[in-house]
């Protein structure tokens, strides 16, 4: 509690913001607190947020189904976790609501991430896809600014009869 020792010291709350790298304003937070409750009411109180609603042993649990796979729990169209699926999954096994946001912290803490599936259209056809890329995109897509007409300003643009031919880098190109 480095802190409370220097309110001890008598050192002002902007001094000791400064001194511990933290805002003027936990500081002065810090200072009320010291001052009406003493070193207790400066005590941690713990993580905040909520608590998981899955016991340790649920947590196990979880994560042999998560190593099991998708396949075994009835996804069968690809072999992707996503957070929707472990909170279906949840919900499922343990009869406990878990938002997307929920179930990706889950995963995070079990040491899994979520994926995303690619979404493809099962008739795709490669080659048509290639030929595409190659020949009709490349007209389409264009040769792009030339060189020479951008301007560093995001707000001006430069005017190519206002460039001066003797600035640095002149002569390169």
């Amino acid at each position: 509690m480095q802190a409370v020792e220097l309110f001890e010291q008598r050192v002002k709350p902007s001094e000791v913001a400064r001194r511990l790298r933290v805002s003027v304003k936990s500081a002065y937070l810090w200072h009320q607190l010291w001052q009406d409750g003493g070193v207790q009411a400066l005590a941690s109180r713990g993580p905040s947020g909520s608590r998981c609603r899955l016991s340790q042993r649920s947590l196990e649990k979880l994560a042999v189904y998560l190593e099991q796979g998708p396949a075994a729990h009835g996804w069968v169209e690809d072999q992707v976790w996503t957070a929707s699926r472990v909170a279906t999954l949840i919900g499922r096994k343990f009869h406990v609501s878990y938002s997307v946001s929920g179930a990706t912290r889950l995963m995070h803490r079990l040491g899994f991430s979520p994926q995303v599936p690619a979404r493809r259209v099962a008739e795709r056809d490669e080659q048509a896809v290639t030929v595409w890329k190659e020949a009709t995109w490349a007209e389409v897509k264009g040769p792009g600014r030339p060189a020479g007409a951008t301007s560093a300003s995001r707000t001006k643009q430069v005017s190519p009869a206002g460039r001066r031919g003797d600035g640095p880098g002149a002569g390169a190109g």
